[in-house]
């Protein structure tokens, strides 16, 4: 089962300088706020094709849990690993920037807790058409979310060996199988299905508010580059980890 999320949005900043942002955005949370649930980012690889001309850029960003709490509270500790204060979660990024065709493409997903949910997000980017004067100073973006939950395929495994549940649930009570007893019975109930449902809705309700937060934190970004320019923004940048030096 997949859930689909699309959004759309227009920057009143050119293109070049939305890409920059983009790349910016989780620089240090002082510039952007909205960024604190970054704890890391690091670079991979980053290239330009000599053919195409196009900056080819795979970053990893560590944040705090991504996984929204209401799931992580639905979920046996089993399949979570325990509660959700103390999760932290890598999301693999990609990029693709053509600035002669005006686009950029980015796609990030979650490398943790695959086996609950996957959530991918894909944007793309454009610059506004060069006839158009009107809105040269603009940058669309759409935002597409497909979240998927294998729990269910798991789930249905499981249920569909009712043998090997009976056996579970008759035998006598250790450790290990009142604990499968109770994680076979609580899947009963909420059947493969439904699970899968839950999980991809809370995940998909979290995502919009989330959208609507990063924008923000790009719009913090943008205002800054537009007041300071780059070299401002990066010695914002350089004083702020400074300051988070000197209290380490």
């Amino acid at each position: 089962m997949v859930l689909t999320h699309t959004t759309n949005h227009t920057y009143s900043h050119p293109f070049p300088t939305v890409t920059l942002a983009f790349f910016l955005r989780y620089c240090s949370p002082q510039l952007n706020p909205f960024a604190s649930h970054v704890l890391s980012t690091d670079t991979i690889s980053s290239h330009v094709d000599p053919e195409t001309g196009r900056l080819h850029t795979t970053r990893i960003h560590l944040k705090k849990s991504r996984m929204p709490p209401a799931i992580m509270k639905l979920l046996p500790t089993s399949l979570t690993g325990g509660g959700a204060a103390d999760k932290a979660s890598y999301i693999l990024e990609s990029s693709v920037v053509d600035m002669r065709e005006g686009w950029m493409s980015t796609e990030s997903r979650n490398l943790n807790f695959v086996g609950v949910l996957s959530v991918v997000e894909r944007q793309m980017y454009v610059a506004p058409r060069a006839a158009d004067h009107a809105s040269g100073g603009t940058t669309d973006v759409e935002t597409k979310v497909v979240f998927r939950s294998r729990l269910g395929e798991r789930i249905r495994d499981r249920l569909g060996h009712p043998s090997s549940a009976a056996a579970a649930t008759a035998a006598a009570p250790t450790d290990s199988t009142s604990n499968h007893g109770q994680q076979d019975g609580w899947l009963s109930r909420f059947g493969a299905r439904g699970v899968q449902r839950t999980i991809e809705s809370l995940a998909s309700t979290k995502t919009q508010d989330q959208l609507g937060k990063s924008r923000e934190g790009m719009r913090m970004i943008l205002e800054r580059l537009r007041q300071t320019g780059i070299i401002g923004v990066l010695e914002l940048r350089k004083m702020a980890r400074e300051r988070s030096m000197d209290a380490v």
